[in-house]
């Protein structure tokens, strides 16, 4: 590079500063501010025809990637679904010439898609955009005024929040931070950040968001622009890191899925007033793929995925994170919202149809609306064909971006045990054809209330009171072969119940792992009712804690599994506050729920590694890789029976071994095991786990 490593030092170090800077009291539009901006409008006019910026060539290093995000409450961190890297030449002329030419790219495919990116998400920002903004080709973002142009000036509100002083060799630089807000909140327009050299208003940095009203795809939930510029040649401030990130959800359902792209450039090796030549800017287009004879030449290092920053998979980038935190602060809620809709309700594909051995063939359908201030509503409703019984619920809530209260009732039904064995629409499938329902519901029907707390110490925080009537289920289906047993023995009662969960997302943890953890704490106080023959009140104490963690190394990945709990009573334990374990999850090897205990926990050791496998086309959504995993483990489950007349169990432990195959970009998992005390051999067939949320 032609500037020097201090003050790209510097720049990095400035960065960091301003994303920590603490916002001060906001005076908006007072004089200073709007000297300051005004010299910056000014000042960005000046540089398209300063002679002593007559062209320059960099080259930019990036990554462009796009991440899928399941589960309720979009908590758990996006998955990778495909991974370009990109290289760009950038060139720029006096007085507002720029092009980029693509010479190396390569992707990874990890899940089908067929999503093709904008042509400007392939490269970077130059001139820190142009009067009019405009982003994925004017299809997200169009014909928004920039705040430091001439139209700009006078549809935006400015106000000098923050100041830094940027020490470079020989100098010091005072850099102010200036938040933006349009004068409109109804109109497209940005909403963030401004940082600018206080001596010649020159833009240091900028981070911003945009209005409701700037989005012409209505899918769009949020974009997010980070641009940081460095001082070359210790005069010109151009682009040294940019970052953009792209939320997108569904219009008509609401569903836990969410797409996100997220850009990820590095600007470097620049060369100043070097005479680029005018024929590099022909045509017109201003991002290019360069000639195969140049792009063949070019070989990237390493994989893709391997490359990647470290970050990428989080739920939200926290530079991206702050941006959104203190846009948000600057405009009403509405401006920075999606529309107040009515949507299709449902958490997942079993809710429209499903099949299990109590209502046989049921259907369901449902719908949510927001109705602006954090309140909306949903309900849901299903009706199985056998059972000939509705189940639902209805439910109102209140939610801001850390709390969401809430208030329902609900008719439907509830698990024995704490460990789901097997996706919904795998157990409707089996359940139906082999008479495999892996599923060990009762009834529940009653009311409550709930309360969440978002990213508290770091944790997700649910806190819920109920109080229900429950009883058994009879069976009611039939499979096409072979026959149901009846599901667990719960016992007709009145429950009042209050419990405590707390969650820690996937996120990363010690040497290099990603861990994910649950507990819950609840007690419940359980009383007669007409069917019930229960002789006196009973109260149940429950506490469970599960957790996932996995850590690559370069021949494969070890996961690890393990979850247990503990339930007591004054009087007892009812069969529907046990503990239970047996399945493919929690004691492969053995029958579902065959061992429940008062005491109990299971955990698993997993090697996972790759193997040569058919590499298929899949035409537009692109081509499963010559790979599939591979994975031995072996697992233990240890309990204290739950009642003394299981005479077929004992206080011990059961092991069990066995090995997994997940091919098809690991989308499918088929496992084999073995119980090794008084099991028995059994196969499993599911989608991966990381899908059941919405399956």
């Amino acid at each position: 590079m032609h500037h020097s490593v201090a003050a790209a030092v510097a720049a990095c170090a400035m960065g960091l500063a301003l994303a920590g800077a603490p916002a001060g009291a906001q005076n908006w539009n007072d004089a200073r501010a709007r000297e300051l901006v005004e010299r910056a409008m000014m000042r960005r006019a000046q540089q398209l025809a300063d002679t002593g910026l007559r062209d320059y060539k960099a080259v930019a290093h990036g990554y462009v990637t796009f991440l899928a995000q399941v589960g309720e409450g979009l908590a758990e961190p996006p998955k990778i679904v495909k991974a370009d890297e990109l290289m760009n030449q950038v060139y720029w002329r006096a007085p507002n010439l720029s092009k980029q030419i693509i010479v190396g790219r390569r992707d990874t495919l990890l899940l089908p898609t067929d999503i093709a990116y904008h042509r400007d998400h392939l490269g970077i920002v130059q001139n820190n955009f142009p009067a009019i903004i405009r982003l994925g080709d004017g299809d997200e973002v169009v014909d928004v005024p920039h705040p430091l142009s001439p139209a700009g000036l006078s549809q935006y509100d400015f106000a000098i929040v923050d100041s830094l002083a940027l020490q470079l060799p020989g100098r010091t630089i005072q850099v102010l931070e200036v938040s933006v807000r349009p004068t409109d909140d109804r109109q497209p327009r940005i909403v963030g950040a401004l940082y600018l050299d206080r001596d010649d208003a020159q833009v240091v940095r900028m981070a911003f968001n945009f209005t409701r009203a700037a989005f012409r795809d209505e899918a769009l939930e949020d974009l997010f622009v980070v641009i940081e510029n460095s001082l070359v040649d210790g005069r010109f401030w151009l682009p040294r890191r940019q970052e953009i990130e792209i939320k997108r959800a569904g219009t008509w359902l609401d569903y836990p899925v969410r797409g996100i792209i997220r850009g990820r450039w590095e600007i470097g090796d620049y060369q100043v007033n070097v005479g680029v030549s005018p024929a590099i800017f022909a045509g017109d287009e201003e991002i290019v793929a360069a000639p195969r004879t140049i792009t063949d030449t070019f070989h990237f290092h390493g994989r893709v995925l391997d490359s990647l920053p470290p970050d990428v998979r989080t739920v939200t980038d926290a530079d991206v994170r702050r941006v959104q935190t203190e846009a948000r602060s600057l405009v009403r809620m509405q401006a920075m919202q999606r529309p107040e809709r009515l949507t299709l309700a449902m958490s997942g594909l079993s809710e429209f149809v499903r099949f299990d051995r109590v209502e046989g063939f049921a259907l369901g359908a449902g719908i949510a609306s927001r109705f602006g201030g954090g309140f909306g509503a949903q309900t849901r409703a299903r009706y199985g064909t056998d059972d000939r019984s509705i189940k639902g619920l209805a439910g109102v809530d209140w939610q801001s971006a850390s709390w969401r209260a809430r208030v329902h009732a609900t008719r439907d039904f509830r698990e024995a045990g704490d460990i789901m064995e097997r996706s919904r629409l795998i157990n409707s499938i089996a359940a139906q054809e082999f008479g495999s329902d892996l599923s060990d519901p009762y009834w529940s029907q009653g009311a409550g209330v709930g309360l969440d707390a978002n990213e508290l110490v770091g944790l997700r925080w649910h806190l819920d009171a109920s109080i229900e009537r429950q009883h058994a289920l009879s069976v009611h289906a039939t499979p096409a072969f072979g026959s149901f047993s009846a599901p667990v023995s719960a016992l007709a009662s009145r429950e009042v119940r209050v419990g405590l969960g707390v969650e820690r997302a996937t996120s990363l943890w010690w040497l290099g792992s990603e861990l994910r953890a649950t507990a819950e704490a609840r007690v419940a106080r359980l009383t007669a009712d007409e069917l019930s023959v229960l002789p006196a009140p009973i109260t149940v104490v429950r506490a469970t804690t599960s957790a996932w963690l996995e850590r690559p190394f370069e021949t494969g990945r070890l996961a690890l599994f393990a979850s247990g709990g503990v339930v007591g009573g004054t009087e007892g334990v009812v069969a529907q506050e046990w503990l239970y374990f047996g399945g493919p999850i929690s004691a492969p090897g053995y029958a579902v729920h065959e061992l429940a205990a008062k005491i109990g926990a299971t955990a698993r050791a997993e090697w996972r590694m790759a193997i040569p496998a058919p590499a298929i086309s899949l035409g537009r959504f692109g081509r499963i890789p010559g790979q599939a995993t591979v994975a031995p483990f072996a697992q233990a489950t240890v309990i204290q029976r739950a009642s003394a007349f299981d005479t077929a169990h004992a206080n011990a432990g059961y092991p069990s071994v066995g090995v997994a195959l997940q091919p098809f970009f690991d989308l499918l998992r088929l496992q084999v095991a073995r119980g090794l005390r008084g099991g028995r051999w059994t196969f499993n067939l599911d989608v991966t786990r990381d899908f059941w949320s919405v399956l």
